[in-house]
């Protein structure tokens, strides 16, 4: 797998990485912190090209990013385990979690994929047709 740098976020009041600026728990600085996540997930789904890290870098500023970032959070607080096991076992569930129909519906990722891996694609993707126009 080759790998590509982690894009820095492009939205630190949102997403990911303000709500883990807010985070007391945290132990790093939070441009660290935006970097062992984005690394953390390009080796859960195997992300291999410049999209993906993209993909990577808008998942996390976006909303669903915050939702991820409350995860990561509800991990530290709730199960008193430290950054970097709170993002890998954010990590896990989201993968263990599959896109569904509505989702597919909505955003046109495809069903069954996994939940990670397919907002991730899918944020990938949306960011490449931008490019394009």
């Amino acid at each position: 797998m080759t790998r590509h740098p982690i894009l820095p976020s492009r939205n630190e009041d949102y997403g990911f990485f303000r709500t883990l600026t807010v985070c007391p728990q945290r132990d790093r600085r939070s441009s660290e912190v935006w970097t062992l996540a984005s690394r953390l997930i390009a080796e859960a789904i195997h992300a291999d090209s410049e999209d993906e890290m993209i993909g990577i870098r808008d998942f996390l500023d976006s909303r669903i990013g915050r939702h991820f970032a409350d995860d990561v959070v509800g991990n530290m607080t709730g199960c008193g385990i430290g950054l970097e096991a709170a993002i890998g076992s954010a990590i896990r569930r989201w993968q263990g979690w599959r896109i569904d129909r509505q989702t597919e519906r909505e955003h046109g990722i495809p069903a069954g994929l996994t939940y990670l891996t397919g907002w991730v694609q899918h944020f990938a993707v949306t960011a490449a047709m931008e490019d394009a126009n």
